[in-house]
């Protein structure tokens, strides 16, 4: 799908272009999401630029994601979506600036493109530009990164006080199991956020040691080091929940040590207590012509109270010890 943004006086209008039609010449951002090798053609005979594939956006080099190409710099960035649901991803979206225009090329829906079309949408600066629009755009996209890094933060302190201040009885086989989970689920997403942050930092340094060639305004300048200090914060941030969750992880794996090794415990204990009425059966019961007790009168209840006093004395003798 093609989307052009135009400028309708105080808003930006958005309007989907057939790969057979025209793109307005007064198109500030045009926005490819899932292109069609049509769309892409159009784009590319339009601007006089090359529209990346999706495996040329996916390749990891900073040279195939930060460069200047026909006049036209492209920047590549990783950025996470879906991330309210239990699997998140991430994915490439390039940005291409020519001349003040911006082409988004993109393969997912992340929530930042979204907000960003409704402001414009309803509000939106005389002088738009595409550089004014990818500032909006990365402006909304750390925004979001903070929000999740937000909502994690809260969710592992959640997860830390139900491993280490348990409240009320807990099904200890599936709550640890789903603990575990949970722990994984609060990693994989936190290492997102960070390879997210990771690469829109690389772009904002990029694109600040581009803003002297592009004659940047001073203001988009301070604009783009504010990013960068915000990236470089969250990113901290981000490191420091990844830590704590390896934390979370290895408390919890030693939470479970713990209880096996009670139930291992609780197992030998009861060997141990009644090992010694076995004893005592086993004797007894042994089909010996000639056995004294045999013929006592009270032989039977005697065996009774023997194996009884044989169970509990190491039992008292474990508690006393506190093994128990």
């Amino acid at each position: 799908m093609l989307a052009v943004n135009l400028p309708r006086g105080t808003t930006l209008e958005r309007i989907n272009i057939a790969d057979s039609g025209d793109v307005p010449e007064q198109a500030a951002w045009l926005d490819l999401y899932s292109p069609t090798i049509g769309e892409n053609k159009l784009v590319e005979r339009v601007l006089g630029i090359a529209v990346p594939t999706r495996e040329e956006m996916q390749e990891i080099e900073i040279s195939s994601r930060l460069y200047v190409e026909n006049g036209a710099r492209y920047m590549t960035a990783t950025l996470i979506c879906n991330s309210d649901t239990e699997v998140p991803r991430i994915t490439a979206v390039t940005f291409i600036l020519s001349g003040h225009r911006l082409v988004t090329v993109r393969y997912d829906e992340p929530k930042p493109f979204t907000i960003v079309a409704a402001k414009l949408a309803r509000a939106c600066p005389s002088t738009v530009s595409g550089e004014s629009i990818m500032m909006d755009l990365l402006d909304a996209v750390i925004d979001r990164a903070a929000d999740i890094l937000e909502k994690l933060s809260t969710d592992v302190d959640a997860v830390s006080h139900a491993i280490l201040e348990p409240e009320g009885p807990v099904n200890r086989s599936r709550g640890f199991k789903e603990m575990l989970k949970s722990i994984g689920r609060k990693g994989d997403h936190t290492s997102k956020v960070r390879e997210s942050l990771v690469s829109i930092g690389r772009l904002l340094l990029y694109l600040s040691a581009e803003a002297d060639s592009m004659k940047w305004a001073k203001d988009q300048r301070a604009m783009i080091k504010s990013m960068q200090r915000d990236v470089q914060s969250l990113s901290d941030h981000a490191t420091y929940l990844s830590q704590k969750i390896n934390f979370l992880l290895d408390a919890m794996l030693g939470v479970v040590s713990l209880e096996q090794n009670n139930i291992i415990k609780i197992f030998s204990v009861a060997a141990v207590v009644f090992m010694p009425p076995t004893l005592i059966a086993s004797i007894y019961g042994m089909n010996f012509k000639h056995m004294a007790e045999l013929d006592w009168d009270y032989g039977y209840p005697i065996a009774l109270v023997s194996m009884l006093v044989a169970a509990i004395v190491p039992y008292f003798f474990f508690k006393w010890m506190k093994w128990l």
